[in-house]
């Protein structure tokens, strides 16, 4: 099944380039039902059988999420940019400590 519905895509690519004189929108007709027609039978294999059933039971997971509220995620992102922050003078900090260290005390430099 899965070999089918990759001949089957692969033919409306082929179609789209065969077809190369005729107006766009007949040539995109000819790919996109090559490709539907190929995602149609993939479906329908048992590889495809079980992909739905993965889409199936991942929904079902996601209905379970307790999603924070507007003032939750608000706080949340003003941690993070008060940490980020915050980071950013540390780092600033050590590097000059370092750049004074090596340029200053070990080569000399003024």
């Amino acid at each position: 099944m899965l070999a089918l519905a990759v001949l089957l895509a692969v033919a409306g690519g082929a179609a789209f380039y065969f077809y190369g004189n005729q107006p766009w929108y007949i040539r995109g007709a000819l790919l996109l039902s090559g490709l539907v027609m190929g995602s149609v039978v993939a479906l329908f294999s048992s590889a495809g059988k079980n992909f739905i059933g993965f889409t199936k039971e991942a929904w079902r997971e996601i209905r379970k999420v307790v999603w924070p509220t507007r003032k939750e995620a608000g706080q949340t992102t003003l941690i993070v940019f008060v940490f980020v922050l915050l980071m950013a003078v540390y780092l600033w900090i050590g590097d000059k400590i370092i750049e004074w260290a090596v340029f200053s005390l070990i080569l000399g430099w003024k």
